[in-house]
């Protein structure tokens, strides 16, 4: 059996085309629809991923305004300007990127954020309401990767999934997305014994644990869904520098019955969430004129 691949970067361009239509529509009713980034430190790979945010949003018609902060930064100072950006009316989505530097409280600067520029779906009252079943921001990673089943058109009702990680970031929305989807889940950890005994068993498996291929293929039911959210940078060795995922993609995909890749996949989508999300709040804004 060879996998099917699922394609993040082609389906987020198709999403993101129709999402440049959506923030057009919006700018001729007179909202632009505008994320604001906070970026504090300068952590390479959370810079990275500030750029590529701030370029899908210009490529998808969505003004961006970006906040740099030095490592040693005050955090009073960002809370200000979450404040600031809270009470500007030309600003929709707000986007603090994580991980924050030791002096932060990064709890309290998340709930700083209000609830409808939440973005990220991390404030406390988005989270209820995604566990209530309601209206509410998805975080954009496992909103990404219920995208991804939709459209590859993996049935999530009825099927057993299993979450490998219990992040407030992935791991766990996941789990609510996926149980608000009809999926019996099981969130699987640091803690759980005999993991491979859950795996195999399950018909979608999501990887968000942090660690380089530690999914294998004898761990992976066949014809089963692995979705890898991880991505990781290989330190030494012949593949030393390489980026991989959580999953052994080699060995999964030879019993798989679809895999997404790393990079090219998830990756793409979780962009794409944030956008849809912004663009979402601007149109809540629109509405209410």
């Amino acid at each position: 059996m060879s996998a099917r691949i699922l394609d993040g970067n082609a389906l987020s361009a198709q999403l993101r085309g129709r999402l440049a239509d959506d923030a057009a529509a919006l700018a001729a009713r007179g909202v632009q629809p505008c994320l604001a980034v906070i970026l504090v430190g300068g952590d390479p790979a959370s810079s990275v991923y500030v750029r590529n945010k701030v370029a899908a949003c210009e490529k998808a018609g969505i003004k961006s305004l970006r906040f740099d902060y030095p490592q040693d930064a005050d955090p009073a100072s960002v809370l200000e300007r979450i404040a600031a950006l809270n009470a500007d009316p030309a600003v929709h989505g707000i986007l603090v990127q994580l991980p924050l530097p030791r002096q932060f409280n990064e709890k309290a600067v998340l709930e700083a954020i209000a609830v409808g520029k939440d973005v990220d779906g991390f404030h406390a009252e988005n989270v209820g309401r995604l566990s209530q079943g309601q209206e509410a921001f998805f975080p954009c990673t496992p909103h990404g990767v219920m995208k991804m089943l939709e459209s590859a058109g993996i049935a999530v009702k009825g099927a057993d999934a299993v979450v490998i990680g219990r992040s407030n970031i992935v791991g766990k929305p996941m789990a609510v997305l996926l149980t608000n989807a009809g999926a019996t889940v099981t969130v699987c950890h640091s803690q759980t014994r005999d993991l491979a005994a859950h795996t195999r068993r399950a018909d979608i498996v999501i990887a968000a644990v942090g660690r380089p291929r530690f999914v294998t293929g004898d761990m992976v039911k066949p014809g089963a869904a692995v979705i890898d959210v991880g991505i990781n940078r290989i330190q030494d060795g012949p593949e030393a520098g390489k980026l991989c995922g959580d999953v052994d993609f080699a060995s999964v995909s030879a019993v798989a019955g679809a895999i997404s890749p790393v990079p090219g996949g998830v990756g793409p989508m979780t962009i794409t969430m944030l956008l849809a999300n912004t663009i979402e709040a601007a149109r809540r804004v629109a509405d209410k004129r």
